[in-house]
């Protein structure tokens, strides 16, 4: 997981798995004087959407590593995002639902892929759905600076 400030979940209230699909639920505090709303926008405070849509995958790469993944995650993608609302300084909680549809170690290439759906809740409303995001755990990678 990256380190704060990048981290975008405080907590994980809920987690399951069953066979190559699993749960996760988590939240994070929203803080008037989260770094991003001094740069974003100026006189109109917003969480960029892309924290947002990085904190599903933050939770998937956790997901395989809470499933025995070794290595470095790496988002690899997502199919369809919609954003129908925004997060702002006012704000208290954000949640995160994640349904994992697909989870896959792959020994031969140490490396493991998960599949999900997530949506984003501020202060119980539904305001970003993410389908089918997509991270990679491997465990070798070239290392820094080569």
């Amino acid at each position: 997981l990256p380190l704060p400030p990048m981290l975008m979940v405080d907590r994980i209230v809920e987690m399951s798995s069953t066979g190559n699909r699993g749960r996760m639920v988590a939240e994070r505090d929203v803080r008037a004087d989260d770094w991003y709303f001094a740069c974003h926008f100026r006189d109109d405070p917003v969480q960029p959407g892309c924290l947002g849509v990085d904190g599903v995958w933050q939770l998937l790469g956790f997901y395989c590593a809470w499933r025995g993944a070794l290595g470095f995650g790496r988002a690899l993608g997502s199919g369809e995002i919609e954003f129908s609302g925004q997060i702002r300084p006012h704000h208290r909680l954000v949640r995160y639902e994640v349904e994992v549809v697909r989870y896959a170690a792959l020994p031969a290439s140490g490396s493991t892929i998960v599949i999900g759906d997530g949506r984003l809740l501020v202060d119980g409303e539904a305001i970003y759905a993410v389908k089918r995001a997509k991270v990679g755990i491997f465990e070798a990678l070239d290392p820094p600076g080569s």
